[in-house]
């Protein structure tokens, strides 16, 4: 109120225009006032910025609370290791390198069992070779005498760390041991440059060894025994949700191809349309999933020498299905369309193909979710072959809905005259498009009789649970039913809205 009434009480000074009109001059801020509101102003930035940080963090461990139990594992492990420093009796027994332990647990402290127990050993083995190369390279060195021994030392650290960083540029060795051979080539480095005598290395080794085998002990314990995350469980779970995605992507781009220019317009992309990118990317994933699901131990459905190397191959047939979808989805957002009476003709037919192949993929996604065996399948994929025999019938007639019907009594001038009027009404790269998802929905379909295979293989080599003959027998013709009814009226639903 006293600064209003200040504002209030200050003289105001009033000036005329050029036009006889008359203008208040406001009064002008100091540089004290002007920079308060620049500070207040970069303050509510800041405190802004940092309100929708923790709104995304809160909304990452709200969507994924098994990253947040990974944080407080860590942080868990690290205290434990932590008390080699604060005990004197475990800090006398390690000596000054219990840091080797805390910085164990720092890098081998993976989000999965698998990535965990991997790099444990490759750090293990790493430092165990090295160190006895490195005990043995200064020994050698130290009995050549004075002269030779830079010498002897520098070659060897030289052709060792060439090698082992040579092996690393190895496929083979690079998906499994990329981190022992940097792990080498660390310790190899620091032991055998050191400037310790023989009888100080063999201490220093037994002391790192010991710390880096209570970390690596202690970090496979808290992974394995609280709340374990396995990769192959992740791996499972990842190529079913790329099925589900792919089968939805699938039916529904052909639902919108033929359904979305009904008004004359495209509609707005549904996002399960675009499922199929992820299917895409997933590949980086599942690599390296299957490589850490190798170092796990039994758990669960799976045991210790599970095919994790056939989940890739089956996720490479889903991505050689996905390739198509992307391109059928690339119809459905082409400028140039074919007239609703054509569309109408082929309608029928490719949403049936659509649906069956994505009944297929939604059956064996079930297979690898319920590591079992389908007794429906064959039936669903024969479904499916029914489906493609109509469409191919169906583009084999597609073109005498362009040309017009001869009639006895028009010369062969006038048909020939009638048929390029005809050709001329229904241009042929408005064709193209509709041609095009025809034939790819064919394509599709070859496809996943591909995923079928891969996955049938998948089923033989992991011994999946055989079906039940008994319950398949009664629940088939059930089954067989009720997706036949909700394909017709899915058909329909489509029909009626072009």
């Amino acid at each position: 109120m006293s600064q209003a009434k200040e504002m209030n009480n200050a003289p105001q000074w009033t000036i005329k225009m050029a036009d006889g009109t008359s203008e208040t001059l406001a009064p002008r801020e100091g540089p004290v006032r002007k920079a308060w509101n620049c500070l207040v102003r970069l303050l509510s930035q800041f405190v802004l910025k940092i309100w929708r940080f923790l709104q995304k963090a809160w909304s990452l461990g709200a969507n994924d609370p098994r990253k947040v139990v990974h944080c407080l594992k860590v942080g868990t492990a690290l205290s434990v290791v932590s008390l080699f420093f604060y005990m004197r009796p475990l800090y006398e027994s390690v000596g000054k390198n219990a840091m080797w332990a805390v910085m164990t647990v720092v890098v081998v402290f993976e989000h999965t069992v698998g990535a965990t127990i991997s790099k444990s050993f490759n750090r293990v083995c790493g430092t165990i070779l090295a160190g006895f190369l490195g005990l043995g390279v200064n020994w050698v060195a130290d009995k050549s005498g004075e002269k030779f021994e830079p010498w002897i030392i520098g070659s060897s650290l030289f052709l060792l760390a060439s090698a082992a960083t040579f092996s690393r540029f190895i496929p083979s060795v690079k998906a499994r041991f990329d981190y022992g051979a940097m792990i080498f080539i660390l310790t190899f480095s620091l032991v055998s440059v050191s400037g310790y005598r023989v009888e100080e290395l063999f201490a220093l080794a037994h002391e790192r060894l010991s710390t880096i085998a209570i970390g690596t002990s202690l970090c496979i314990i808290v992974s394995m025994l609280v709340c374990p995350i396995w990769a192959g469980t992740e791996l499972h779970n990842l190529i079913v949700r790329n099925m589900d995605k792919l089968s939805c992507s699938l039916e529904g781009c052909v639902i919108e191809y033929f359904d979305g220019s009904a008004e004359g317009g495209k509609s707005e992309p549904i996002k399960n349309l675009q499922g199929y990118k992820c299917v895409l990317t997933s590949k980086a994933t599942e690599e390296t999933m299957a490589n850490f699901a190798r170092w796990e131990p039994a758990h669960g459905h799976f045991n210790f020498r599970h095919p994790w190397q056939q989940y890739l191959k089956v996720g490479a047939s889903l991505r050689s299905c996905a390739y198509c979808v992307e391109a059928l989805y690339g119809c459905i957002c082409s400028e140039t369309q074919a007239p609703e009476s054509i569309k109408s003709h082929l309608a029928s037919t490719c949403l049936r193909v659509s649906s069956q192949s994505s009944n297929v993929v939604k059956e064996l996604a079930k297979v690898i979710k319920a590591t079992s065996k389908s007794s429906t399948i064959d039936s669903v994929v024969g479904e499916m072959d029914d489906a493609v025999k109509d469409l191919q019938s169906c583009l084999a007639d597609l073109p005498k809905l362009l040309l017009p019907l001869p009639t006895p009594e028009v010369s062969g001038l006038e048909k020939a005259e009638r048929s390029a009027a005809s050709l001329a009404t229904t241009p042929l790269l408005d064709m193209v498009p509709l041609v095009t998802s025809a034939s790819l929905l064919i394509e599709i379909t070859g496809r996943i009789k591909g995923v079928v295979n891969e996955v049938d293989e998948l089923a033989d080599l992991a011994e999946f649970e055989p079906a039940d003959q008994e319950n398949s027998k009664h629940n088939q013709p059930t089954n067989k039913i009720a997706m036949q009814k909700q394909t017709e009226e899915g058909t329909q639903k489509a029909l009626e809205r072009v």
